[in-house]
């Protein structure tokens, strides 16, 4: 019986334990569930200050009118081309030529194999310079260094222009079986990047237009407006929007159970592609991109200033006196005399 009693008292300390656990867990998860939904009246809280500060703004009525409009398209490329850089050593200057060019055809003939031609290739020797180094030679009483040629190094770039994006895993390949590891960068083309400018300028023409018919519907008649203009235009690739970042959990578990020291490793850091986003355009062209894309960007501004209203004259009354005079003689005569002080 005393068995049966202390099992069952055993239970009921579980459960508490296993029931204010749970509760425990419980209340922390409300608990930030509420810092971050909190309603107030009948809308979420919204703690993005910028946001915030977007939804309070105070509008300020004025009789200068501006329009301004951006536009951007997102293009995909219509060629790549990746430069590698690949480094040779040899002990004499033929020796490490005959090494590089080897290299160098062996890539060739797989790219070959993959559809990119010999014509798609392109050879740029960086450097060709003898290697050094320092032989010690012992005398009686001191030690000279001299420096002694050992060999040769030679650098070059190779350049490989593509069309399509997954060639590139191939192309890698290939140059990796051939020791070339150094991907230097790779830069996007696009050939009709004139029409791309066109296609933004009359998009931007054409909400112009919808925004001037909404300011005469509102009573502004623009033509009472002086006009001022700004526009700009601007192309960015894809190197200039990566990102970085490094994600790791540094807490160790297993080193706080054995009471040992902390190694720190290197943490690996990672990259990413960010390119514009659209918030702040009011034509976005292409807006789903599954790769990375050189996106072209338009902007026109105008302001409308009202004209000054012209001041009409007021017509100028000019009196003109006629002036006589009466010239009176000794005998008592009266003469008249009408005197021209006309100038």
């Amino acid at each position: 019986m005393k068995r049966c009693n202390i099992i069952l008292l055993l239970c009921l300390l579980c459960y508490q334990l296993i029931t204010a656990q749970h509760k425990g867990n419980y209340n922390q998860i409300t608990q930030e569930i509420s810092r971050q939904n909190i309603l107030s009246s009948g809308n979420a809280t919204i703690y993005n200050p910028a946001v915030q500060q977007h939804i309070n703004k105070v509008l300020n009525p004025s009789n200068i009118l501006t329009i301004d409009v951006k536009a951007l398209q997102n293009v995909s490329a219509t060629a790549y081309t990746a430069m590698f850089n690949l480094s040779q050593i040899g002990p004499t200057a033929e020796r490490t030529n005959t090494l590089i060019k080897d290299r160098i055809e062996a890539i060739k003939k797989r790219l070959n194999n993959i559809g990119i031609t010999e014509e798609a290739i392109a050879i740029d020797v960086i450097s060709f310079v003898p290697v050094y180094e320092v032989e010690v030679t012992k005398k009686l009483f001191s030690k000279t260094y001299t420096e002694v040629p050992k060999g040769f190094e030679l650098q070059q770039n190779i350049h490989i222009q593509f069309t399509k994006t997954n060639q590139f895993e191939s192309i890698l390949e290939a140059c990796a079986k051939s020791e070339v590891y150094n991907l230097v960068k790779v830069d996007y083309y696009i050939e009709n990047i004139q029409e791309v400018y066109k296609n933004l300028q009359d998009k931007l023409l054409d909400l112009i237009e919808d925004k001037k018919s909404y300011y005469n519907t509102l009573g502004f008649n623009l033509s009472e407006y002086d006009i001022k203009i700004a526009d700009d235009k601007y192309c960015y690739f894809p190197k200039d929007f990566y990102q970085s970042y490094q994600a790791y959990n540094s807490v160790s578990f297993e080193t706080l159970k054995k009471d040992k020291g902390i190694t720190s490793v290197k943490k690996q850091r990672s990259y990413y592609y960010q390119p514009l986003t659209y918030e702040s355009y009011d034509i976005v062209i292409n807006p789903a991109i599954l790769e990375p894309v050189v996106q072209i960007g338009m902007n026109i501004k105008l302001v409308f200033t009202p004209k000054p209203k012209e001041q009409k004259q007021q017509p100028i009354t000019k009196t003109e006196i006629d002036h006589k005079y009466y010239v009176i003689s000794p005998n008592g005569t009266i003469d008249v005399k009408e005197l021209n002080t006309k100038h």
